[in-house]
């Protein structure tokens, strides 16, 4: 009884949405990944920062099956380190990568409901052309899908719009949605801000934690924008050359001595640029009147033009007298009288 009564009250332990496990990547000679370890529960938002070369890209290819690596990478508790990049999607696991490659000649509404193809029952050209009734149905739902897919991710305004016309942030939206699409257990986003302008970074904030709410999906972030990445996150990892080097919540990790040393630097405009505006110390009058003086000394006077030359005006040739002509042996005026 009181076994039973133990087993009862034990917690039930909630199993990581995404574990990896000693992770290494060779590439030739060089290590790009030295036994990297993480874990993202369930529901939850993890960090990946780090300089450029410190091995985030090379994680998510390596969890994704795009390049080979040691290690153990398990989706739910199922280990897939063996699996191919398709098989790996098949099992929810979804990525974005940092350019978005999209149909352009593609509305919105087009392009996420292509995205949605492989949920679609294989049909053929017959039963497509006669309007079968499971095609109707097929077709009545994808529609349905993609109509909350669009409300998710707010955008109705782009909805009949091609590709095509679309700002970058907007692409990156589409490009998420497409992802989502697969209905991801574990969701990587390689730098999603890349490129797009600061006031889409700002909205892309309340976007993934809707995107986390609704969804259920696990997410793993890799950012350089240190006000988007420490809003959106649970927790943090920060590498340098492919090792872990802390984790932990946001504000410990960029706290963090080794982390200020080897990547975020002491200037804290330069970690907050896409966060909220910085004051600026106020110029004083006399400064600026000093520096307006030095300045105008610097510039020196404009070199006078010398006046242009006049070309010389050519004369007209004089006309010359008509000859007299000889008559009989005189000789007399041209144009008098005989």
């Amino acid at each position: 009884m009181s076994a039973a009564l133990t087993k009862l009250e034990a917690p039930a332990t909630i199993r990581p949405a995404l574990q990896v496990s000693d992770l290494r990547v060779r590439f030739g000679g060089v290590l790009a990944v030295d036994g990297v370890s993480l874990e993202v529960a369930s529901g939850a938002i993890l960090g990946l920062i780090g300089p450029n070369g410190a091995g985030k890209t090379t994680i998510f290819d390596a969890i994704s099956g795009l390049v080979k690596a040691d290690g153990k990478v398990l989706l739910a508790g199922v280990d897939i380190s063996s699996a191919s990049p398709e098989r790996r999607a098949r099992a929810r696991l979804g990525r974005s990568f940092q350019d978005a490659r999209l149909f352009p000649s593609l509305t919105v509404a087009e392009t996420l409901a292509v995205a949605f193809e492989r949920h679609i029952r294989a049909t053929d050209v017959i039963s497509t052309a006669l309007r079968a009734p499971w095609v109707v149905r097929t077709e009545r739902r994808v529609r349905a899908r993609v109509d909350e897919l669009i409300d998710l991710m707010g955008l109705g305004a782009f909805r009949d719009k091609f590709i095509s016309e679309l700002s970058t942030g907007s692409r990156r939206v589409v490009d998420l949605a497409g992802t989502l699409a697969h209905d991801p257990l574990v969701l990587l986003l390689d730098e999603p801000s890349s490129g797009i302008a600061q006031r889409e970074a700002e909205a892309l904030a309340p976007l993934l934690l809707r995107i986390r709410d609704q969804t259920g999906a696990s997410l793993l972030v890799v950012e350089h924008d240190m006000p988007l990445i420490t809003s959106v996150s649970d927790e943090i990892v920060a590498l340098e050359t492919g090792r872990v080097i802390t984790r932990g919540r946001p504000e410990d990790v960029l706290s963090d001595p080794h982390v200020i040393a080897s990547y975020l630097g002491t200037d804290a405009a330069a970690v907050a640029r896409s966060g909220a505006l910085i004051e600026k110390t106020p110029v004083k009058k006399a400064a600026v009147k000093k520096a307006a003086v030095k300045k105008a000394a610097v510039k020196k006077a404009p070199a006078k033009k010398a006046p242009a030359k006049k070309a010389p005006v050519k004369k007209a040739p004089a006309k010359k007298a008509p000859a007299n002509k000889t008559v009989r042996g005189r000789s007399r005026p041209a144009g008098s009288g005989a």
